[in-house]
């Protein structure tokens, strides 16, 4: 058991990444990791809504006929995701207001209907509930990548805003990296997500043929083949 947990750790977050490997959420992946804080807050709303949703698939996945299934996990995940709105827009109404339609698009991002059908709906409810962990944990933390690295160029600054999030107490985290007369656009606007994206991608692919080379590799056996002449004198 904690070998199968190991390893859907392992495929969550590096190995079946879902914005790294799968590029699954990809629009508001890129639309709203402006800054740190926007990231922080999609990412949890996903991480929160995954582990709510890949839950309640595999609690019914006895039940549900097969030929409706998408449907209802559609609808599953909505029920989630109005729910995450609705505490976000009780408690943190700013952030609420930045990340603005890119929240409820959330039911329709094909990492956790890819998660739901592919791994909750045949699998029982504890490792339903770890999968969609570490799916949203290693999502949230691209999104944190993607965000650090467009607000520390696009602005000089990390975790601006982290009060709108985290409340009051929150202002103190903002930290100036360096001081900028205007802001880079290019960073902040969505091609630059897309340059720093396709570098993340180039990192990661860099680590794993690391890795790869790394491992001993197998020896090949050389088999010599012997002719055999009876015709010979």
């Amino acid at each position: 058991m904690s070998n199968e947990y190991k390893e859907l750790a392992r495929q969550g977050l590096w190995k079946n990444n879902p914005g790294l490997v799968q590029l699954l959420g990809l629009c508001p992946l890129l639309a709203v990791t402006s800054t740190v804080t926007n990231a922080l807050g999609l990412g949890l709303a996903t991480l929160l809504v995954l582990i709510g949703s890949n839950i309640t698939v595999s609690a019914i996945r006895q039940w549900v006929p097969k030929e409706i299934r998408i449907p209802i996990f559609v609808m599953i995940i909505a029920a989630f995701v109005t729910c995450v709105q609705l505490l976000m827009n009780a408690f943190t109404y700013g952030i609420y207001q930045s990340l603005g339609l890119f929240l409820p698009l959330i039911v329709t991002n094909c990492a956790i209907i890819g998660r739901a059908e592919a791994y909750a709906s045949k699998n029982p409810v504890k490792q339903a509930g770890f999968d969609g962990l570490m799916m949203g944990t290693g999502f949230a933390l691209v999104l944190l990548a993607l965000g650090a690295i467009r607000e520390v160029l696009g602005q000089g600054t990390l975790f601006d805003g982290a009060n709108l999030l985290l409340g009051e107490w929150a202002a103190g985290l903002r930290v100036e990296v360096y001081n900028l007369d205007s802001q880079f656009l290019l960073a902040i606007l969505p091609p630059g997500a897309f340059i720093a994206m396709g570098f993340l991608i180039a990192i990661k692919n860099v680590i794993d043929s690391k890795i790869a080379q790394a491992q001993p590799q197998p020896e090949e056996q050389n088999i010599e083949r012997v002719r055999v002449n009876f015709d010979a004198q």
